[in-house]
């Protein structure tokens, strides 16, 4: 049991490495698009999470169509209904561990919400507001 336990410990450290190399790339492509960028922001991740835009399908959405204001607690797919696990690593820790997922989704979710695909400052900013939660 106790290697078990160790064994998780140590695969959720490494991802969290794997996460933050994540992020400190974000942060060097937004310092190259804007000179002026210095660290992402938990307010303006909040602010992109919850803002209403005219997405897929011609629908207005948001982050919080499918993924809910509390990120601590299931929600609901807005398109298909489909069930979601919480954001929030305070209760789902093996949420945003697998950083290919991670990047597919953000791909992903921007497209259904923004039309686009998000900048590196707004994937990071994003990250940094569920991190947060």
């Amino acid at each position: 049991m106790k290697k078990l336990l160790l064994i998780f410990i140590f695969a959720t450290f490494c991802f969290s490495n794997e996460l933050n190399t994540y992020l400190n790339s974000l942060k060097q492509e937004a310092k190259t698009k804007n000179s002026n960028f210095k660290e992402f922001s938990v307010k303006r991740g909040e602010e992109i999470f919850t803002s209403k835009h005219i997405g897929k399908k011609g629908k207005e959405i948001a982050c919080t169509s499918c993924h809910g204001i509390d990120l601590t607690k299931k929600n609901e797919n807005y398109f298909t209904a489909k069930e979601i696990e919480p954001l929030s690593k305070k209760v789902n820790p093996t949420r945003l561990t697998d950083v290919k997922k991670v990047k597919k989704w953000l791909r992903r979710n921007f497209k259904d919400v923004y039309n686009r695909v998000g900048t590196a400052q707004e994937k990071g900013d994003v990250l940094v507001y569920i991190l947060s939660k």
